[in-house]
């Protein structure tokens, strides 16, 4: 299979490229900056979809500025949907311009899309509740499903926290957590849907691989965990007390409306992927932080 990934630099995206490299796909990547992209010499590197000859099989997008780096300001807010819905069109104009589109594309979504509903559990299913992460989501969904129209099957990712070695949120909780000074935020009630990085990785080649998915998927772990159990875990395995609290007002305070998504949180489950067959390495918290900070299985 040749894919073709936006987003191949990112946190997911290099370990996507690895595990498409080890079991003999060919891959492609689209970066602004191919020539700072440090990726294995096979991967064939774009700046331009113009520069891509030839069929490609299957497309995964996974480009999109960070969602909460930082406050959302207008110009910030007009920043995330653009670095996701316009990149979403232009490759769907791509796809409708080859004499044979790929065959499926997978595109990225987050489960901001079903808004913060405190203990509910959300299924791909679930009525949603509105809000900036919400209109984001479904507006970059509702881009990739126009490549419905010219015969390539869809399945967008509703992905939650990804934990994995060397990046992402986890990353960014360590210093705190390995000092001692880590804990709950808020209220510590709300949930977490988190999911393994291999995990998430080796759902995405699941999707291009069975052609009978399609729709939204859920890539979270069976098991969400309060923001509670998340610190206690974490401290844990680390041999760390968890006995500080973030306040929620110094939250909102430094991060304005994005603080929505760490206080309120959502409960979500992934029953599309478990009905399709697909089966979680990592369903565990405990199981997953040892692998993340321990490297072990």
């Amino acid at each position: 299979m040749r894919v073709l990934i936006t987003g191949g630099t990112g946190f997911i995206g290099r370990r996507l490229v690895e595990a498409l490299l080890a079991r003999g796909d060919s891959v492609g990547v689209l970066s602004r900056r191919p020539e700072s992209a440090r990726l294995d010499a096979r991967v064939e590197l774009y700046s331009e979809l113009s520069q891509i000859k030839g069929t490609v099989d299957g497309v995964v997008n996974l480009a999109g500025a960070p969602i909460v780096d930082r406050r959302w300001s207008d110009k910030r807010k007009q920043l995330l949907l653009e670095s996701r819905v316009r990149l979403t069109a232009q490759l769907v104009a791509w796809m409708a311009g080859m004499e044979q589109p790929p065959q499926v594309l997978v595109s990225g979504s987050a489960i901001g899309y079903y808004g913060s509903q405190g203990d509910r559990e959300l299924d791909e299913e679930a009525e949603t509740k509105g809000g900036f992460a919400h209109e984001l989501c479904a507006q970059w969904e509702a881009e990739a499903h126009k490549a419905e129209a010219c015969g390539v099957r869809v399945c967008c990712i509703r992905t939650g926290l990804v934990l994995g070695p060397g990046g992402g949120a986890l990353a960014k909780m360590l210093p705190a957590f390995k000092l001692g000074l880590g804990g709950p935020m808020g209220t510590g009630r709300q949930w977490i849907s988190w999911v393994h990085r291999d995990d998430e990785v080796a759902a995405i080649l699941h999707l291009l691989d069975h052609r009978t998915l399609n729709g939204a998927f859920n890539l979270t772990a069976p098991h969400p965990a309060t923001n509670d159990e998340f610190s206690r875990t974490l401290a844990a395995v680390l041999h760390r007390p968890a006995f500080f609290r973030v306040p929620a007002v110094m939250l909102e305070l430094m991060m304005g409306e994005a603080s929505e998504l760490l206080l309120k949180g959502q409960r979500v489950v992934p029953k599309k992927l478990l009905e399709s067959g697909f089966r979680f390495k990592y369903t565990d918290l405990t199981a997953a932080f040892t692998q993340v900070l321990k490297g072990d299985a």
